[in-house]
Order: C-alpha cells, then sequence, then structure tokens
C-alpha cells in the first residue's frame, strides 16, 4: 500500500505512508514536555504535567503518560534513531486526561550541530494529501463540484478521464499510473534537485503510461490523482490551490504555520534535511530542494503545534473552536474506507486508518511525518524526522510510529509492513 508523501528511490520517486520498529540510539539528547510528575535527569522539560491517574491501559486503550511510560517512550525513540540512523525526530502525543509528551532527540543540523525542538517548520510530504482532499470536500459541500464527477470534466487529456471520478482520484483507486514512478522524472529531478515543476509537466510523465487497471477496480496509490485534485480545486475555486487551501482550510483551524510554497523558499526555523535518494546514491542535503514537483500531492510545509490541531480536525471534521470544516454527510463519506493490501488498514478519501489510528504519513526527499488520530482515546501523535533513509527496508516515520504505539496503545499498534509503505 502507497500512502504519503513524495519520497525519492533509485528509478522513482515515492510517497509513504509509514510501518515501525525499534531501534538503538547512544548520545541523543532530548527537549521538550512530558506528561509526568517528574521528568527524567536527562531530559529538558519545558514543562510537566501530572498525570492523572496510574500506568495501565486507559479508556480507549491508551496507557497514562506517567514518569516510567515516559522513560519507555524516550528509550524507544533513541533506540530506534540509534538502529535507523536518524539525525533527528520530534515526537508529539497527545491524550484526553493521560497526559501530554513531547520531546524532541538529536540534530536538526549535523554541520552545526544545532538540536531538534519542537518549534521548527517542516517538509510534510504526503501529508498534503488530506488537506488537498479537504479543500475538495469544501467545494463539494458548497456544490460546486460532485464525488462521482468524472475528472475529464475539469481536466482534458487524462486517459480514460470521462470514466474516472473524483473520487476514485481521493480514493487512489483511478488506476492512474504515478508520475513519481517514471525513471525520466527521476532523472529529470535528481539531475537538477532545485529546478520548478509545472503541474502539466508532472501529469505528462504519468499520461506517457497507460493506467495499469480500470476506475474503481482496486486500490493503487498515485501522486498523478492529487496533482489531478489540485487541478480542479483551483478551477472550481476560482483562485490557486495554495490560496484555496489557506483561506478555507487553514485559516479556519487556526494554522498560521502551514502553507504550500509556490517556490523552494522554506520558513525558518527549520531543520537540515537528509537522503540518500539522490542521482548518484550518495547522502545530500536537502532544505534548498523545491518541492514545486510534489505540489498539491506533497510539497506543504507545517509544524508540529499545526499538525497537533490538524490531526483531530482531519479525522472528524471538526474545527478547534466546535464548529465543522467538513459537513457530516461528507466526513463519512471521506472516512469510509476500502481495503487496501494490508489487513487492519484502509484508505478513505485522503487519508487512511490503521489500526484504528486515523490520518496520514508524508515523505520528502530528507524529511518524514506521520499525523495521526485516534477517535477511541481522543488521543494524538505527531512523528517529524529530518531523514527519509530507509533502515532494512523501513520507513523511520514507521519505524518511530510503531515503537511509540507499542507502548501507549498497544491494542492500536501503527503497524504497516516496511513492505507496504506509502511512498
Amino acid at each position: 500500500m502507497t500512502h504519503s508523501g513524495t519520497r525519492l528511490r533509485r528509478g522513482a520517486v515515492t510517497a509513504a505512508v509509514v510501518g515501525a520498529l525499534i531501534a538503538a540510539a547512544a548520545g541523543c539528547t532530548a527537549r521538550g514536555t512530558t506528561a509526568t510528575a517528574s521528568v527524567p535527569a536527562a531530559v529538558d522539560a519545558t514543562h510537566a504535567t501530572a498525570s492523572p491517574s496510574p500506568s495501565g491501559p486507559a479508556t480507549g486503550g491508551v496507557r497514562t503518560l506517567t514518569p516510567a511510560v515516559t522513560r519507555q517512550l524516550d528509550a524507544s525513540v533513541r533506540q530506534v534513531m540509534g538502529e535507523a540512523g536518524v539525525p533527528g525526530v520530534t515526537v508529539g502525543l497527545w491524550t484526553h486526561g493521560q497526559g501530554t509528551y513531547v520531546r524532541s532527540f538529536g540534530a536538526a543540523d549535523r554541520s552545526d550541530g544545532r538540536k531538534m525542538s519542537p518549534d521548527l517548520y517542516t517538509r510534510i510530504g504526503s501529508e498534503t494529501k488530506t488537506f488537498t482532499v479537504t479543500a475538495l470536500l469544501k467545494l463539494v459541500d458548497e456544490g460546486r463540484v460532485g464525488l462521482d464527477d468524472p475528472i475529464g470534466r475539469y481536466v482534458g487529456g487524462v486517459p480514460g478521464g470521462d470514466g474516472i471520478t473524483l473520487r476514485d482520484l481521493a480514493g487512489m483507486r483511478s488506476g492512474l499510473f504515478n508520475y513519481t514512478d517514471d525513471p525520466a522524472f527521476f532523472k529529470a529531478l535528481t539531475s537538477d534537485p532545485q529546478r520548478p515543476f509545472t503541474p502539466p509537466q508532472l501529469l505528462s510523465y504519468a499520461f506517457g503510461h497507460r493506467p495499469l487497471f480500470p476506475p474503481g477496480r482496486k486500490f493503487s496509490y498515485s501522486n498523478t490523482n492529487l496533482i489531478l485534485l489540485g487541478m480542479v480545486v483551483e478551477r472550481a475555486g476560482g483562485m490557486p490551490a495554495a490560496d484555496y487551501i489557506r483561506e478555507n482550510v487553514l485559516a479556519p483551524a487556526g494554522m498560521d504555520h502551514t502553507l504550500l510554497p509556490a517556490d523552494a523558499a522554506f520558513p525558518a526555523p527549520h531543520a537540515q534535511g537528509y537522503t540518500d535518494q539522490t542521482a548518484s546514491g550518495a547522502v545530500e542535503e536537502t532544505a534548498g530542494w523545491n518541492p514545486s514537483w510534489a505540489w498539491t500531492a506533497g510539497a506543504m510545509i507545517s509544524n508540529l503545534d499545526d499538525l497537533h490541531t490538524w490531526a483531530r480536525t482531519v479525522a472528524t471534521g471538526v474545527l478547534p473552536d466546535g464548529t465543522t470544516l467538513i459537513g457530516s454527510t461528507t466526513q463519512k463519506q471521506r472516512l469510509t474506507t476500502l481495503p487496501t493490501t494490508i489487513p487492519g488498514a484502509g484508505y478513505g478519501l485522503g487519508i487512511f486508518d490503521v489500526q484504528g489510528w486515523i490520518g496520514h504519513n508524508g515523505s520528502m526527499p530528507g524529511y518524514e511525518s506521520l499525523t495521526v488520530y485516534l477517535p477511541s482515546a481522543q488521543a494524538t501523535l505527531v512523528v517529524l524526522l529530518n531523514t527519509d533513509i530507509s533502515h532494512d527496508g523501513a520507513e523511520p516515520s514507521t519505524l518511530v510510529g510503531e515503537a511509540v504505539t507499542k507502548i501507549v496503545s498497544p491494542g492500536h499498534v501503527f503497524d504497516l509492513p516496511a513492505q507496504h509503505a506509502a511512498r
């Protein structure tokens, strides 16, 4: 199953939904908050909140974040970092009445030793898809588009476009070839990571290939789908996609630190990114790479606080002030997941459900993220990393997500197998 940001592979650029395993780490520093009455001496805590009850399973299956549980989390994240060679990671976990855990570990920039911290901007890769599809669903609520409209009504030249619906595109069931899997695209991007791409250029790489199957037949993750939906948002919304998303999705949610950039500009402060998905295969720094090649499939930038807000908003359709962002009928359609190739994992409209955790992950060269919400416990998990270099075939964000959920929600472990990570 492929779900997430846009990730480079030699021979393909992919987007990743992530699974997890645990690794060892030495010398990582931790900064942030914990939901404990006391904080381990090795951790610089900006604040701590008292745990409301003893450790153990709590309502909804999330353990209370006692000092002992906090120490387990610290150790497990450090272990993943050590085994997977992760430079830096930030983990945010917010629960309903069971405490809060916000920690940053390791280096934001290896060249100067600057530490990872919770306030950094990051590239969120395919988490962008949740915003693009939300914009589409706003247009559905306004009656300006229909989920069962054919894409050919809005964008010309799509192979089989009269039979592919907007619902097929949002649910990853269009059958269209993923442009980031095209070798010519990979070569064009890695030969000049600063070059800009336009949406028609991106689609040309996809449309040079035959569709993989008739629309609606099965699940196949494709960034091509979200480029097309971005074009629909622009046409039906009457403004650039970045503006429509900002005015109709981000502003109502109070997300002032999230944006769809027009170029390679990267707000400060941000971490340096590290990838091996390069023309030579050598590890390179990526903060200056132009993300236009991912556009409405994966180019957005955000930070920990905004993603904390977004996790619950996208999973429920309800804004922080209690008003609705998406109508209940439309939100129900978004969350109606269809089977993928993985037991316990389904994909709805630009969103996944993995063992009860609802949300998305993202992967861009040098950056990975995971933002998910567990409705049964009203718990939010956000993981941000400054590398996309795999470890034994597993995405590092998946490894961290699995390590954390094994401890805090053993009945709901984010456990996508590595071979099915969304790319």
